[in-house]
């Protein structure tokens, strides 16, 4: 059973900066396209970033120099770093592969950044 764990997120103030990590199991994710997602309150989950199984970063035109992907094959993990936070980045942030499978969501990990 494919299974992702998201964690490291948190309460943080404008500006600050957040690594988020992704776990899989259940499946060798080393050869796939993989993305991370967020859903903010009262919207639609949105892709924010995306690696491909070289580890080439790529992210959304409008978060590109503060959310950088990266990914760890050997452990099947992935990571977000998002700089310079602000309050618009608050939501749940989820990985998946890319494009994402409905079967995969975990439970995400909540970011808020306030003051």
């Amino acid at each position: 059973q494919v299974q992702f764990v998201e964690s490291g997120g948190g309460l943080v103030q404008p500006g600050g900066s957040l690594r988020l990590s992704c776990a899989a199991s259940g499946r060798d994710f080393s050869g796939f396209v993989m993305g991370w997602y967020r859903q903010a309150p009262g919207k639609q989950r949105e892709g924010v970033a995306r690696i491909g199984p070289n580890g080439r970063p790529d992210s959304v035109d409008s978060m590109k120099g503060r959310f950088t992907s990266s990914r760890d094959n050997a452990k099947n993990s992935l990571y977000l770093q998002i700089d310079n936070l602000k309050p618009e980045d608050t939501g749940i942030y989820y990985c998946n592969a890319y494009p994402p499978s409905d079967t995969y969501w975990g439970q995400g990990t909540q970011v808020t950044v306030s003051s």
